[in-house]
């Protein structure tokens, strides 16, 4: 009898990923669940599960959009916590879906999950201290240091820091809790509201509203170095996809912020994930990995 295959779950804000692989070059199967109520949308994500593990599977991975309680020992671990997502508080993921798969489980901020994948696979592979940043629906971090992703009371929320905004730059942003942080800069949501009615990729790459989205991005940046050094930091998500001149541009602000103080090791600093839009789905598989290596 060959390997078992590992199963993972990318619970995202508008669509979840379940993958059956052993790795990303073998993936046997991927089925994509709309993000609805949590009855409709893990019963359906269930149904999958056990239908994958009649054949047995080595481990569940699922790395979900937040918060979400990481804290093992909790009542409420793997819970989806405090989410604006409207149903979606205090709903029990990790339980629920460990217990149609039959394995054990492990649980993680999708973000965290992503650059576990890319440290694995892709644009992180060698180091120990890495940063992904996603640029989608919300902006989130995941942030490795020392080979594990960073905890402590919670886990980070990078996307939320307020940045110093750009001179004349007065719109007062989305997020529902703070206004102009990064998520309400930035984020795709962000740009739907400010762009009004304007699709995202039909904007130029000389519109002024990118200029605040890369000064925000450049100062989450800067706050990463600063605290973590990461080796490389990695930025996905379906902004960076439709304008991946950003990249550069954040790069280029990042280095002008530190003004000589501190010099990035490498060229090619801020990049693209090397998994490109495989990078959650397969961070649910890395995650599986690593429970099935802790048994």
């Amino acid at each position: 009898m060959g390997e078992l295959p590992f199963a993972g779950v990318e619970l995202g804000g508008t669509k979840c990923v379940c993958t059956l692989a052993v790795s990303p070059e073998r993936i046997l199967r991927q089925e994509t669940v709309p993000t609805a109520t949590p009855e409709e949308t893990l019963g359906a994500i269930a149904e999958i599960l056990s239908e994958w593990a009649r054949d047995g599977v080595a481990a569940l991975g699922i790395n979900s959009f937040g918060p979400v309680d990481l804290r093992t020992g909790s009542p409420t671990f793997g819970f989806i916590t405090t989410t604006t997502k409207p149903g979606w508080s205090q709903v029990d993921v990790a339980g629920r879906l460990a217990r149609a798969a039959g394995t054990s489980v492990a649980f993680d901020t999708d973000v965290n999950g992503a650059a576990l994948a890319e440290m694995r696979w892709g644009s992180g592979r060698g180091f120990h201290d890495f940063a992904y940043i996603t640029v989608g629906t919300g902006v989130g971090v995941g942030l490795v240091a020392n080979g594990r992703p960073m905890r402590g009371f919670a886990h980070s929320e990078l996307g939320h820091i307020r940045p110093a905004r750009l001179p004349g730059d007065t719109w007062p942003g989305s997020c529902s809790f703070h206004g102009d942080c990064v998520e309400g800069l930035a984020s795709g949501t962000a740009l739907k509201a400010r762009l009004q009615g304007r699709a995202i990729d039909s904007v130029l790459e000389d519109d002024p509203v990118w200029e605040s989205v890369a000064s925000a991005l450049a100062q989450l940046c800067h706050t990463l170095v600063c605290a973590a050094c990461p080796m490389r930091i990695a930025i996905g998500g379906g902004v960076i996809e439709r304008q991946p001149h950003l990249l550069a541009r954040i790069q280029t602000m990042l280095i002008e912020s530190f003004n000589g103080y501190l010099a990035l090791p490498r060229t090619d600093y801020v990049v693209a994930p090397e998994l490109g839009t495989q990078a959650g789905p397969m961070g649910s598989i890395a995650l599986a990995m690593d429970a099935a290596s802790a048994r």
